[in-house]
């Protein structure tokens, strides 16, 4: 934070009178990056910005994960604190979108047991430095990433983008109980009312209970 701040006083003198780029070489500024508070300093002084669109590792993970990606949570870098990595993968018990990491080699295996325990089994993607060289992706479940990436210890060399499923909702049925709800009411309401009001009770699709209520009403 220091150098940080430092930097931004020393750019001041030039603020008003030029044209000033802030750019970088690993991808696009500003996400898990210390730019942050140089934008932040620039809103305060109500001072004109711009962006020119650049590569991010997260929208190209996303793209090559094959993981859906209508929508995505983005949680920055997976804790360094072991007791706090595992509490990350605790928590993605209940995210039901694709959650997005960036990770270190070193951290990256242990992460992935993480989720094991977490009981985490849904597919992932582990994206190894996109657009360059280097770049691989592995896909697939976390036990058959982990053993591919054992086979040579030189792939937790790099920077890494990890992409793990979310957690699929269970769809709501008409059980037993319901269903006599339904008959109770389709003796006081309109088999239109009867399809809003469970609905709105149990929030099954509307055509699941219409469907039911006709049965029942025969």
């Amino acid at each position: 934070d220091y150098n940080e701040n430092l930097l931004i006083k020393r750019i001041e003198k030039y603020q008003y009178n030029s044209a000033i780029a802030l750019i970088s070489d690993a991808g696009s500024p500003l996400i898990s990056d210390p730019g942050y508070n140089l934008i932040q300093d620039y809103i305060k002084k109500n001072l004109y910005i711009t962006t020119i669109p650049g590569p991010s590792s997260i929208l190209s993970s996303l793209q090559l994960s094959g993981l859906p990606i209508n929508n995505f949570e983005f949680f920055g870098f997976v804790s360094k604190n072991k007791a706090a990595m595992n509490a990350q993968a605790i928590k993605l018990q209940n995210i039901i979108s694709t959650s997005v990491f960036f990770i270190s080699g070193n951290r990256l295996i242990g992460f992935l047991k993480d989720l094991q325990n977490a009981n985490i089994n849904r597919k992932v993607a582990v994206c190894k430095e996109l657009t360059k060289k280097n770049e691989w992706v592995f896909r697939g479940d976390i036990k058959k990433i982990i053993d591919e990436i054992n086979k040579d210890k030189s792939n937790l060399k790099g920077e890494f983008t990890l992409l793990i499923q979310g957690n699929k909702i269970p769809k709501k049925t008409i059980h037993t109980t319901i269903e006599t709800q339904i008959k109770i009411l389709l003796k006081k309401f309109s088999l239109t009312e009867v399809v809003k009001i469970v609905h709105k009770l149990t929030n099954i699709s509307k055509k699941e209970i219409y469907k039911k209520a006709l049965l029942l009403k025969k």
